[in-house]
């Protein structure tokens, strides 16, 4: 762990952007740095929910754990909090994050974060738009899962990585083709078939986890085709 400072950040979010420099000050007295690698966990599922949790780089996997299997919610890209629910509507985290890549993760004193909702308008109004932003894609995510078929959910995954996390359309998958099959809903089989079925239509090129885009405009007709 280590301290930072604040005022000197370049990924400050939004809501932080709002703060005085006598804010950040309490911000900063109350935040420590910590740095994951890939598979290491940031915030664990039924532990106390002690602090706010802001992915300040890198990217995590978003999970939910029961008796019977594991549910990926969703992937989160830096800068963003993470957690925040469980912060706000529990005392314990109701699901678990995990590193994909190597992350560097500030936690900030929880009272702190309070106090800034209660004192700040602006600082409020900005952490209400990120939880109804994540709550808005959680719901598509769920939508699509429901009426969409196997191949469209993929050609989803594939274009989300693309789109939201790497923005080119060449790239490395951050996932097993387990998580993947999981992230749209299905199994690793269906998951691994249907990316074979695009590469050999032409339409997307796999090798390992290497993803290339051919032909965009054929994979958003089946992700909107479902």
């Amino acid at each position: 762990m280590g301290k930072i400072i604040c005022k000197q950040c370049d990924f400050k979010s939004a809501a932080a952007r709002t703060l005085s420099e006598m804010e950040l000050d309490g911000l900063e007295s109350g935040c420590a740095k910590t740095n994951f690698k890939p598979g290491e966990i940031i915030i664990k599922q039924n532990a106390l929910s002690t602090n706010v949790a802001y992915l300040k780089s890198g990217l995590a996997k978003v999970h939910f754990s029961d008796p019977m299997k594991e549910r990926i919610m969703r992937i989160v890209k830096a800068p963003t909090y993470v957690g925040l629910p469980s912060n706000f509507g529990n005392k314990v985290n109701q699901f678990s994050v995990t590193a994909l890549e190597n992350c560097s993760v500030c936690f900030l004193d929880l009272a702190a974060f309070k106090k800034f909702i209660f004192e700040n308008g602006d600082f409020a109004y900005n952490i209400i738009l990120e939880m109804s932003k994540n709550e808005l894609k959680n719901f598509h995510n769920c939508l699509n899962n429901s009426q969409k078929q196997t191949t469209g959910r993929i050609a989803d995954a594939v274009l989300f990585f693309y789109k939201e996390i790497y923005e080119r359309p060449a790239f490395t998958l951050p996932i097993s083709r387990h998580d993947l099959g999981n992230l749209a809903g299905t199994t690793r089989e269906n998951a691994s078939r249907v990316l074979t079925q695009l590469h050999n239509e032409g339409i997307i090129r796999i090798s390992g986890k290497k993803v290339a885009i051919l032909n965009e405009k054929l994979l958003q007709q089946i992700s909107e085709k479902g």
